[in-house]
């Protein structure tokens, strides 16, 4: 559940901590974007707490200020497919998508760490969308480059072989430095069983390319899993 930090926020220092995160507000007009604020509210929530569920009605617009949420759709049987992330300044398209539709939920958001958002009433948002030129370049700039996102994460489930997805993968994250994942986890990334990514990081671990412990994954030979990306990425 969404936690309201501070009722009486300054607004002032909120606009500004908004443009710091969301530059693509930079631009918008003083007293619109006053006005926007009026009625918002900074809420929390702590790791690894629901943002919303699959079924859940829209109850406000959202901007990350801080921390990074986590889209997935979980299927009868719970099999998890990670959708994307959103950072410090990003908004989710589903909701943008359930505002505008009146629609409920289709899928699920998970803080992936403590998180500080923007929540900005419906009836604010509807009306800044009706009335503001920069606030419906702000919502439709991120809502077409968040379904580009989707749509190549579709193509890449759908037609991209596992054992190349799973090599981006953990490229990914090595390069971000995690050293802690399991292989749930990774199959959530994936959009696939559990089974199937242990199956192949043991076929990878064999050939040397991977070392595998409790909970982790090393790269040992970094230019052959970089070589299996190779033609997904078109290089």
């Amino acid at each position: 559940m969404l936690v309201v930090v501070d009722r009486g926020t300054d607004k002032s220092n909120l606009k500004s901590r908004l443009v710091t995160v969301a530059p693509g507000l930079a631009d918008a007009d003083d007293a619109a974007l006053g006005k926007l604020l009026e009625n918002a509210q900074v809420v929390k929530l702590d790791h690894d707490r629901f943002v919303f569920h699959a079924g859940d009605l829209c109850q406000a617009f959202l901007i990350l200020l801080d921390g990074e949420v986590r889209v997935q759709l979980t299927s009868a049987s719970g099999r998890e497919v990670t959708l994307y992330r959103i950072g410090p300044g990003g908004s989710c398209i589903l909701t943008t998508s359930c505002l505008l539709s009146n629609e409920h939920y289709p899928a699920e958001a998970i803080a992936e760490s403590d998180v500080e958002a923007l929540a900005i009433p419906v009836s604010s948002f509807q009306s800044a969308l009706e009335s503001s030129q920069w606030f419906r370049r702000f919502v439709f700039d991120g809502f077409s480059s968040r379904l580009t996102s989707v749509i190549q994460k579709i193509e890449q489930i759908a037609f991209t072989a596992i054992d190349v997805r799973l090599a981006a993968v953990l490229l990914d994250l090595d390069r971000k430095g995690v050293e802690k994942i399991t292989h749930q986890d990774i199959a959530v990334e994936l959009g696939t069983a559990r089974e199937v990514v242990s199956r192949h990081l043991k076929r990878f671990e064999s050939q040397g390319w991977v070392q595998l412990g409790r909970g982790q994954v090393s790269l040992t030979d970094r230019a052959q899993i970089e070589a299996l990306t190779r033609p997904a990425l078109g290089d």
